[in-house]
């Protein structure tokens, strides 16, 4: 067995990966950059080597300069991850000319299936089914075109050499198609370096079925098992559960054996992924292969008592696979949901910040973390804003889902938005808990996924005042004379009763509170009614009762700004100042960045009337695009940023005069 490897990557695969190697007595090489330079996968490692400035294409894509750490590290191996390099057939070539071994496929398999296109005509020939469209390499627009005429419609444009959701749009129609395709073109040409395109008939009503093969030196292959991802957004997946629920043993055993043809047809080593399109009359068909171990592998893991990590490392030294088909059981149900910082209520744009507060839920037999940061720790824009994999495991489908629920509510995060809230909707939801999965699961029950709060919003500022002033008190000196009324803090004055007010802002609402203290309980006084209230403040953790109902609630206050986590939820708000006064809002015609990013493209000239809707900016950020359109019709009056030009969250990009189009 290999005695020390190189993790040719970051976050939580780098630290997935060093766990294993060091249970297997395996050194582990890291490689950072300037943004991980105390980060959680540097620290796990034995060793750790500097590789470049914090955007990717200048270090974890530096392929040349990874290999010479390896060599100067003395490292037999390179395990990839995924992302990165993990799909790069030049590097993976290139750790076979300096003989150092690559923990993943041969280079020939990764460029067989690197391209889409390619890949469907190999799984035409080796009999796995395929979705009917267009995939091939004429990318003439009047041939894309009459091949979109003949798929039909909606079809879906998919960039031969994408993942992640990158280089793809969906297409209602024809008249939509010139516009779709010049976007997923550019798109697919900035994230990949190849512009070309494949056309799929785009199934309204499919779930997303993917299975992991695994195959050894010798030839042997074998499936493990099947995982449902079909709950996503743009394209990339929110929620992963293994088994698939409700899929018949015939239509198992059938999709696994093709996935097994399909690794087979390339001579596949090591663990991949044979993703399909699973339609509602129980057809299947290939959709594409990831030659690399998948994000979602953890629930393979639960349900199979395997470590894929593991046999990574055993088939790459050369080993047979650790067990037959025949071997191979499941146990249990497993379900997987990806926190990511990002704002689900903006079209899940990604957020970046800093890691201020952070709990998780305790890890069990039952829950499983998978995670690369720690408290303190900031989410850049430089790569994907995933901050870790929450997995839970259990006998049933319903007690997983109930599992995943509860380590949800004890998932806490202050500093920056998240989707836990969105999760704990969708997880909850009943046509989630009834298995109505489709890839359109979010568009379909979208008022359910986004709820009102389950704090009524009297009740949350009392428990928020509640936290402040326990938390104050918990930092105030003990006076000397605690029988003294001159020490209590209920502002005591003789012969009359002191109110102390306390103003809380929430959103721009600023909501005016007055408070009696009396011995261990207060008065508060909210919007024309009266609560009593008696709060206990242990560390984050508040348990109060308002007029006799019992609650308890955990909480972050930093400066003036306090988060309170209830069963999933949060509520925010500030202790507000009159000092501090108030941000100014920007214009009704401007348009400013909506996170930190980079200018794609500039779609107007100043003095250009346009309309509303009109898309005007192009950013591109955590390597998504997103474009940036005119509230209202106007005219351009100044454009504060060029092509290629970064900004800043909250910069005016451009600016639109109203009155001129009236």
């Amino acid at each position: 067995m290999f005695s020390k490897i190189l993790i040719a990557n970051r976050g939580e695969i780098a630290c997935r990966v060093i766990q294993t190697a060091h249970r297997m007595g395996i050194r582990c090489v890291a490689v950072y950059s300037d943004a991980d330079a105390n980060a959680r996968h540097v620290a796990m490692a034995d060793e750790a080597f500097h590789i470049g400035p914090a955007p990717s294409s200048e270090s974890y894509l530096r392929s040349e300069k990874i290999i010479e750490i390896a060599k100067k590290s003395g490292a037999q191996a390179v395990h990839p991850g995924y992302g990165f390099l993990s799909e790069n057939t030049d590097f993976a070539e290139a750790c076979e000319a300096n003989n150092i071994v690559f923990i993943g496929p041969p280079s020939s398999a990764i460029a067989a299936m690197g391209s889409k296109s390619a890949a469907k005509a190999i799984m035409e020939e080796a009999g796995v089914p395929l979705v009917p469209g267009y995939h091939g390499k004429d990318q003439s627009p009047d041939l894309l075109r009459a091949e979109a005429e003949k798929c039909g419609f909606p079809l879906l444009l998919k960039a031969v050499a994408g993942g992640g959701g990158k280089g793809m749009r969906v297409v209602e129609n024809m008249d939509e198609f010139d516009d779709a395709l010049a976007a997923a073109q550019r798109e697919a040409k900035n994230a990949f370096g190849n512009p070309d395109m494949l056309i799929e008939r785009y199934l309204t009503q499919p779930r997303h079925v993917e299975i992991q093969v695994f195959c050894d030196q010798d030839g042997n292959g074998i499936y493990l098992a099947e995982r449902d991802c079909s709950v996503q957004r743009r394209h990339q997946k929110v929620l992963e559960e293994a088994p698939a629920p409700g899929l018949s043993e015939d239509t198992r055993k059938a999709m696994g054996e093709a996935a097994v043809r399909a690794a087979q047809a390339i001579n596949y080593v090591g663990a991949g992924t044979v993703e399909f399109l699973y339609d509602v009359d129980g057809s299947f068909f290939f959709m594409e292969m990831n030659t690399r171990l998948q994000v979602e592998h953890p629930v393979t893991e639960m349900v199979t008592g395997q470590d894929l990590v593991e046999w990574q490392l055993k088939v790459a030294w050369g080993e047979p696979l650790p067990l037959t088909q025949e071997q191979v059981k499941t146990r249990g149900h497993a379900v997987e949901a990806r926190i990511y910082a990002e704002d689900p209520d903006q079209d899940f744009l990604p957020a970046t910040g800093n890691l201020r507060y952070l709990s998780t839920p305790d890890e069990s037999a039952h829950v499983r973390v998978d995670t690369g940061v720690t408290e303190g720790d900031d989410i850049s824009i430089h790569y994907d804003p995933m901050i870790a994999k929450l997995i839970v495991w259990d006998e049933t489908r319903d007690q997983a889902v109930n599992r995943m629920v509860q380590a949800l509510e004890h998932y806490r995060i202050a500093g920056l938005k998240t989707n836990i809230r969105f999760l704990h909707a969708a997880v909850d939801s009943q046509p989630f808990r009834e298995a109505e999965l489709t890839t359109n699961f979010i568009a379909t029950h979208e008022e359910l996924l986004f709820p009102k709060s389950r704090l009524d919003i009297d009740k949350a500022l009392v428990l928020a005042a509640g936290f402040v002033l326990e938390q104050r008190k918990s930092v105030e000196p003990v006076t000397a004379d605690p029988w003294s009324p001159f020490g209590r803090k209920n502002s005591w004055r003789m012969n009359s009763e002191y109110a102390q007010p306390l103003k809380l802002q929430v959103g721009e609402d600023i909501h005016e509170l007055k408070i009696l203290e009396r011995d261990d309980r207060y008065q508060v006084f909210v919007g024309g009614s009266v609560y009593y209230l008696n709060a206990r403040l242990n560390d984050d953790y508040l348990q109060a009762v308002i007029n006799g109902h019992r609650i308890s609630v955990h909480g972050n206050l930093h400066g003036q700004e306090l988060v309170l986590f209830y069963e999933g939820d949060t509520f925010k708000c500030n202790v507000y100042r009159e000092t501090y006064g108030f941000e100014e809002l920007a214009g009704e015609g401007s348009l400013e960045a909506p996170m930190n990013g980079a200018i794609v493209a500039v779609q107007a000239k100043v003095g250009d009337k346009v309309t509303a809707g009109q898309t005007l900016v192009i950013m591109e950020a955590m390597k998504m695009e997103h474009a940036i359109k005119a509230p209202a019709d106007g005219v351009v009056s100044e454009i504060f940023f060029a092509e290629g030009d970064q900004v800043s969250e909250g910069a005016e990009l451009i600016a639109i005069d109203t009155e001129e189009s009236e």
